[in-house]
């Protein structure tokens, strides 16, 4: 506890004001990625709630860490920074990439299935997962034109604004931007711009990269097999 009491003295805060804080920023990321659909928080608001009245230089690290430390293992979420993915026609690196973050849960996924998915966003889960398998199988990139002239197969018109399930169509996807499943780029080409859509950050994860693989196989499986028995 001396040892605690003297870290914090160097930032000239109390116990009482440093817990205050850090609950600050849990709740700010909390509501933030209910509101946000999962958009990620930029470092810089983090820093701005700390330092609303508080000046003092490293405080926001330790604030930070203490709070991505007790989302662990009170709340049971990873506070994940993400390193941008920048567009592969990108050759140079930006002086200053803004700091974003995520929280994923830490539960097992068939404990997360059960108890804490919502059925009601079911239809954006497979939105989602459908987007990125398609960009995932033409290589991690995709022209705009393409993604579209696929989704249309299965019913979604960039046109529709009033989808049954998912609304704006064109929203929807844009969604996935905003989210860093996805990023899109310009590229030049002889016939024009052409938009590009790839996977970002949050689609080349470990865990969702393994998952998108594991259910394309076995849909291709599936289609295989049922293909053999006629």
């Amino acid at each position: 506890m001396s040892n605690h009491a003297e870290d914090l003295s160097q930032f000239d805060i109390s116990v009482q004001e440093k817990d205050k804080l850090v609950a600050e920023v849990i709740r700010y990321v909390l509501f933030k990625t209910l509101h946000n659909s999962g958009c990620p928080i930029r470092r810089e608001e983090l820093i701005q709630l700390i330092t609303k009245n508080y000046r003092q230089r490293n405080l926001p690290v330790m604030i930070i860490n203490e709070a991505i430390a007790k989302l662990s293992t009170i709340f049971g979420y990873e506070m994940r920074e993400l390193q941008r993915a920048r567009p592969s026609s990108t050759n140079h690196q930006s002086a200053a990439e803004a700091k974003t973050y995520i929280i994923m849960s830490k539960l097992p996924a068939e404990v997360y299935k059960k108890y804490v998915e919502d059925a009601d966003t079911a239809h954006l889960t497979g939105f989602t997962f459908v987007v990125l398998s398609l960009v995932h199988i033409s290589g991690g990139k995709i022209s705009q034109e393409n993604l579209w002239q696929h989704l249309r197969r299965i019913g979604l018109d960039e046109a529709n604004e009033s989808h049954p399930v998912l609304g704006n169509t064109k929203q929807a996807l844009e969604a996935l931007v905003q989210q860093r499943y996805l990023q899109k780029d310009k590229q030049s080409g002889p016939e024009g711009n052409t938009l590009i859509y790839e996977l970002a950050e949050r689609a080349l994860d470990s865990q969702v990269t393994a998952s998108l693989k594991d259910c394309i196989s076995q849909i291709v499986n599936k289609d295989v097999g049922s293909v053999e028995d006629e």
